[in-house]
């Protein structure tokens, strides 16, 4: 503190008396008493483990309020600022007030210290009236202790307890030179401890040299003053001769109480200032911030409840500051999105009543034309060719029509929110298999053969018939009609609580991006290409809404040339939110897959694995190896995509891959697969 802010003045160097190495203020004016050691304690890895094990739980809160809050942050901030500055200017201040304690005590002991020198080297040389040549060296002896007895106490009579006086004995602390004689034995006045008062280091130097010197010490007192404790000090001493010019060592011993209590007066006041500063810092601070964090907080707050809906929320708005346009501005882009939010309720609302009125008031004129082309249709056969023929083609045109009809009113339902569920447990297995049944004659038609795998156990969920069997029958059909005559796979999987149905098919597939446009409304991949089934583009609408009103999902995954696959997923127990799929959306056989498969093979230094479907005969157009079934399989992790539909993949055409690899199909089916 205050010995650190300029060099010791009690060093000394080679040929300059009043300095000493071994003194220094480092230490003298603290508070504490110098020399005494403080023993610290390291805690121990365990320990601190133990420690930190034991506060986090309940630091825990208090750092999710510090990430949370931006005032906390700021008030902290600047009282932490705040303290760093009180405590440069506390040392900084301290240490001049030291150092200008010190400079002024030293100057009136030194001026103190050189009259008294000067006055005991002047009763040294005047000749006592008592003392005669006959005097032998006995009496010699004695006169000169006894007038070193009486020179202390008539020295350290005149501080009045301002300082202490010691005499010592020339060589004291070392070993003299040979035949030295004086004054022997050390006085002292005050009950001072002279030897352990006087450092060793000091008594050398005014051994060593003429002149006075000085250093920083402590009074250390006798046995018989009481157990006094020692005190911090300025010592200064210097070589002088006796009466009978013998050596001796005087030495002043000027206490520091005072200024050590000054000193801790000032370190008292600059404290109690500084905190004082600090606290009122900090509320200065708090007020401030409060004033602009407090419209952000509200303005947080309302943004939260609009996003909630509530769209009639509006900040207060009072002055004309930057605070005040923010919240001006809030509320108009609040008002524009309420405006705008409302009229695109109103238009949808318009939209689905006119969809449903549409669709209803259409079914009374559809059902007057459909009871005219039932009778033009039966008697057909007596028109002509080109007449029979467009009774065949409005025939079936109204038979498009009704199922548009009834997909609309279907989807009217989904938007007004009156779709209504009926879960029961079912086996999907059945569900499947009376799908199955229903496109076996457009299968045949289109020499596709529909396989079954994972149906050797019962996949049960709780699920609306009617709606997972429209599902599935969509995305069996449709694999049907876009396969190119290829095998159409359906695998069952359950697995935690979730259970699965994959349709696969190896037909044109899905370009990059139409794995989330394919459930679009009226969305066609191939706008040329012909519906042969009828379809109305409402039906993956429909079935991605059925997903939704179960709580499960409807995902697409297809490559170019490499066909598709549409994975249904659905919880096990109605109205249980899924985790996770027991069927990859991916399919093991993807040209990615494969590519994986190839590199690993023939990273392990693995012959190639012909792959099904590698034979040139054909014998079996299936591409599906052998795999039996996966119930009790471990429910895998959760889709990256939680909504029906999202999170499709695409695979992207690979260029080196030649084009009759992409029409391949492949490979002999295992005995776990069934026919249909």
């Amino acid at each position: 503190m205050v010995s650190a802010t300029r060099q010791d003045r009690a060093d000394v160097q080679p040929g300059q008396p009043g300095k000493h190495p071994s003194g220094s203020r480092r230490g003298v004016l603290r508070g504490g008493r110098p020399g005494r050691p403080v023993a610290d304690g390291a805690l121990g890895g365990p320990v601190l483990r133990l420690f930190v094990r034991l506060v986090r739980r309940p630091l825990l809160p208090a750092v999710r309020l510090w990430r949370r809050n931006i005032q906390l942050r700021v008030v902290a901030a600047t009282l932490l600022m705040s303290l760093a500055v009180v405590l440069a200017l506390g040392f900084v201040v301290i240490a001049q007030v030291s150092e200008g304690l010190l400079d002024a005590k030293e100057e009136a002991a030194q001026s103190q210290a050189a009259g008294g020198f000067a006055v005991a080297q002047e009763k040294a040389n005047t000749p006592s009236a008592s003392d005669g040549p006959d005097a032998t060296d006995n009496k010699v002896g004695r006169d000169a202790s006894t007038w070193m007895n009486s020179l202390v106490k008539q020295l350290a009579s005149g501080g009045q307890t301002a300082f202490e006086v010691a005499a010592l004995g020339a060589g004291t602390g070392e070993q003299g030179p040979p035949g030295a004689q004086g004054v022997k034995g050390a006085r002292a006045s005050g009950n001072v401890d002279p030897t352990a008062s006087v450092p060793l280091d000091l008594r050398k130097a005014v051994n060593h040299a003429t002149g006075t010197f000085k250093t920083f010490s402590e009074i250390r007192y006798t046995s018989g003053a009481g157990e006094k404790a020692p005190e911090p000090a300025l010592v200064v001493g210097k070589r002088l001769t006796d009466i009978n010019g013998d050596p001796y060592d005087l030495y002043y011993l000027f206490p520091l109480t005072q200024e050590e209590e000054s000193l801790n007066l000032v370190k008292v006041t600059i404290a109690t200032a500084g905190v004082f500063v600090v606290v009122l810092l900090g509320a200065i601070a708090w007020l401030v911030v409060r004033q602009v964090v407090t419209p952000v907080r509200m303005a947080a707050g309302i943004a939260e409840r609009l996003s909630a809906g509530r769209l009639q929320e509006r900040m207060k708005v009072t002055g004309e500051d930057d605070i005040a346009r923010l919240g001006e501005a809030f509320n108009k882009m609040a008002q524009n999105l309420q405006l705008k939010i409302q009229q695109l309720e109103d238009l949808s609302r318009l939209q689905r009543r006119f969809v449903s009125d549409v669709s209803h008031e259409l079914r009374t004129p559809l059902t007057t034309v459909r009871m005219a082309a039932d009778v033009i249709h039966d008697a057909r056969v007596d028109f002509d060719p080109v007449t029979a023929r467009s009774a065949e083609l409005l025939a079936g045109q109204l038979d498009r029509f009704e199922s548009l009809l009834a997909d609309l009113l279907e989807i009217s339902r989904f938007d007004a929110g009156a779709a209504a569920l009926e879960a029961e447990p079912i086996d999907l297995r059945d569900v499947v298999r009376r799908v199955i049944e229903g496109a076996e004659p457009l299968a045949e038609h289109k020499r596709t053969r529909i396989r079954v795998l994972g149906d050797t156990q019962p996949v049960i969920a709780e699920a609306d018939a009617r709606r997972v069997e429209r599902v599935l029958r969509n995305l069996v059909v449709n694999a049907v009609e876009h396969g190119e005559g290829r095998d159409v796979v359906v695998r069952l999987a359950s697995a935690g609580g979730a259970v699965a149905v994959a349709v696969r098919d190896y037909g044109v597939g899905l370009k990059p991006g139409e794995a989330t446009r394919v459930f679009n409304r009226f969305w066609r991949a191939d706008p040329a290409r012909a519906r042969t089934t009828g379809g109305t583009g409402l039906g993956l609408s429909i079935a991605v809404e059925d997903a939704r009103l179960h709580g499960g999902w409807l995902q697409a995954w297809g490559e170019p040339g490499g066909g598709s696959q549409f994975r249904l997923t659905l919880p096990r127990t109605a109205d249980e939110p899924l985790r996770g799929s027991p069927i990859p959306l991916e399919p093991e056989d993807s040209r990615g897959n494969r590519a994986r498969a190839a590199a690993e093979a023939a990273g392990a230094g693995a012959a190639p694995v012909r792959r099904p479907g590698s034979d040139p005969a054909g014998a079996d157009r299936s591409p599906i190896p052998p795999r039996s079934a996966v119930a009790g399989a471990l429910p895998v992790p959760a889709d990256p995509t939680a909504l029906p539909g999202n999170g499709a993949r695409v695979v992207a055409r690979s260029a080196d891959q030649p084009a009759q690899e992409e029409g391949a199909a492949g490979g002999a089916a295992g005995g776990a697969a069934r026919g249909r």
